[in-house]
């Protein structure tokens, strides 16, 4: 099962970035954040919109309870502020992954920048060299008589 969830919150990628197949993973080890991300998969989506839609019109039409409609309000109420919160864990959830994946790219550069010091130590010592063999190779040799 986890596994599937797994694909499933990845399917978007082609090639995932290791960094957030794991973090995926540890995220997927919580049944709270499976629900999480389930409640938050399906309120994101038009089969919300479509259910919402079905059941207002249900609720109205079939007279479930007068008009102000007291009862309807104070669930749709509710629900909003549940929804509300799951907007703010899948925010939660959205800046973990911007976190991991800012944290990967700075490990990238801090260890692109050690090479970039290598390579210019390096270049250094070649041009030290290349001047040595110029200055070798210009000096004046005396030629021998003989």
């Amino acid at each position: 099962m986890q596994q599937q969830v797994l694909l499933e919150r990845l399917s978007h990628f082609q090639e995932p970035n290791p960094a957030l197949r794991k973090h995926a993973e540890e995220r997927a080890q919580s049944i709270q954040n499976r629900i999480a991300d389930k409640i938050t998969a399906f309120s994101g989506s038009m089969w919300f919109v479509y259910v919402h839609i079905l059941w207002f019109s249900l609720w109205i039409g079939l007279g479930v309870e007068k008009y102000p409609y007291g009862l309807l309000t104070m669930i749709v109420s509710l629900e909003a502020i549940f929804l509300s919160t799951f907007v703010l864990i899948s925010q939660n959830r959205a800046d973990a992954k911007r976190q991991v994946v800012a944290n990967l790219e700075w490990r990238t550069v801090q260890e692109e920048d050690h090479q970039n010091e290598e390579l210019l130590k390096l270049s250094q010592q070649i041009l030290e060299l290349t001047k040595e063999i110029h200055t070798f190779a210009n000096r004046k040799v005396p030629r021998q008589q003989g």
